[in-house]
C-alpha cells in the first residue's frame, strides 16, 4: 500500500467543550504484531459524545481520533501475525494497549487492566479509513452479517457482559433498565434474552428511543417506575440495571429496587453523589459494577448477531459519511435517533 496516504478522520483535540473536528492523517504504521484495518463501518457511542461535550471523567490522550465500535477488513500485516490474511472481515475489541504481565491480564480480565488504553481516548480510534489493531483484540465475523451490524458488537458486549456476567438474571425475573441510550436498550434485549419481563425507563424527551426499546418486547415507562416495579408482591424489581449517564439515577435504582435485589451500574457520570447509601444496606441489596468486555464475550456475541437471535437492526438510526459526523453525533445527542453509524 502506498506510503504517504491521507484520509479524513473524527479528531477530538483538547478537553474544551466541542473540541471535535475533521482533520486529515496518515496511513498508520503498524508494529509486528498489529494489523492495519481498513474501516467500513464505525459506531458513534455516547462515549465519544461525552468527549465532544466535555463532560467526561477519563483521561484522553489529545488528539486523538475517535470511534472504538468498528468492523472492516485487513489491509496489512505484521511480520509477526499469524492465522490472519489480508481481506479477514473482522471486528476489534476496545483494550488497544494493555500489560500483558499483570495478574489481571493472565486471568483474562485484561478489561480491568489498569494499564489499559482504549481505541478513542488512550490511542487513535476508527473514526477515520484506516486504523491500527494489534492482532490479539481481532474476531472474525460471517460473511452474512453486514458491518453495519457488525460494528455494534462492542456495545452488545457491554450489555452481555453487565446482564449476563455480572447480573445472574434468571427467567420471570422483573427488571427495570434506567436509561434508553444503546447501552441501555442493548441491555433490556439481553434481559429479555434471559427471559425476563423487562420495563426500559427514561424522560419525556427520551420518546423517540423508547419506542425503539417496544421492538424488543420491553414495557416502556416515562418518569417514575414505582408502580411497574411493585406490580406483583409491592416489595420492588428484583434488578435494576443503572444504564443512565448520570450519578443521581443511582438513588432512584435504590428505591426501586426490591430487598436482596440487584443493581448493576453499567452508566457512567462523572457527578458526586450527595444522597445516603444506607439504604443499600438496609435493603440488603448488591451494588455491582460492570465495565466493558473480554475475548469469550465477543465470542457469545458474535454468535448471537450471526445466528439473528439478538437483532441490533432496531437501534440503527442512520448511517452518514465521516464529513457529517456532527449531524450524526447531534442525532443521538438529541435522542432522536439510539445509534449514529460512520462510513469512512
Amino acid at each position: 500500500m502506498a506510503t504517504g496516504v491521507k484520509s479524513e478522520a473524527v479528531i477530538n483535540y483538547s478537553s474544551e467543550k466541542g473540541s471535535v473536528e475533521i482533520r486529515e492523517i496518515s496511513k498508520p504504521e503498524i508494529g509486528e504484531e498489529d494489523v492495519l484495518l481498513e474501516v467500513v463501518n464505525v459506531g458513534v457511542c455516547g462515549s465519544d459524545l461525552h468527549q465532544w461535550t466535555a463532560d467526561h471523567s477519563w483521561r484522553v490522550n489529545y488528539p486523538v481520533v475517535l470511534g472504538h465500535e468498528f468492523g472492516g477488513h485487513i489491509v496489512e500485516l505484521g511480520k509477526r501475525v499469524t492465522n490472519w490474511k489480508i481481506g479477514d472481515r473482522v471486528v476489534s475489541e476496545t483494550a488497544a494497549v494493555i500489560n500483558p504481565e499483570s495478574t489481571l491480564s493472565r486471568t483474562g480480565l485484561y478489561n480491568l487492566d489498569p494499564d489499559r488504553k482504549g481505541f478513542g481516548y488512550g490511542v487513535n480510534g476508527a473514526m477515520t479509513r484506516f486504523v491500527k489493531v494489534p492482532a490479539r483484540c481481532l474476531h472474525r465475523i460471517p460473511d452474512h452479517l453486514p458491518f453495519q451490524e457488525a460494528c455494534l458488537t462492542e456495545p452488545c458486549c457491554v450489555a452481555y457482559n453487565a446482564v449476563v456476567g455480572n447480573s445472574r438474571i434468571k427467567p420471570g425475573d422483573r427488571v427495570i433498565v434506567l436509561g434508553p441510550g444503546t447501552i441501555g436498550i442493548l441491555c433490556a434485549a439481553m434481559a429479555k434474552l434471559c427471559g425476563a419481563e423487562v420495563a426500559v425507563v427514561g424522560l419525556e424527551g427520551d420518546r423517540n428511543r423508547l419506542e425503539i426499546a417496544k421492538k424488543y418486547g420491553c414495557e416502556v415507562i416515562i418518569g417514575d417506575a414505582t408502580d411497574w416495579s411493585k406490580r406483583t408482591d409491592r416489595l420492588g424489581a428484583d434488578f435494576v440495571i443503572d444504564a443512565a449517564g448520570s450519578s443521581m439515577t443511582l438513588k432512584i435504582a435504590m428505591d426501586l429496587v426490591r430487598p436482596n435485589g440487584q443493581i448493576t451500574k453499567v452508566g457512567w457520570g462523572p457527578q458526586p453523589l450527595g444522597f445516603s447509601l444506607d439504604p443499600l444496606v438496609q435493603k440488603n441489596i448488591t451494588l455491582q459494577g460492570s465495565f466493558s468486555h473480554n475475548w469469550p464475550v465477543w465470542e457469545k456475541v458474535i454468535a448471537l448477531l450471526a445466528s439473528g437471535i439478538l437483532n441490533v437492526k432496531p437501534i440503527i438510526g442512520g448511517v452518514w459519511p465521516i464529513s457529517q459526523w456532527q449531524e450524526a453525533f447531534e442525532k443521538m445527542h438529541r435522542g432522536e435517533v439510539v445509534k449514529s453509524i460512520l462510513k469512512p
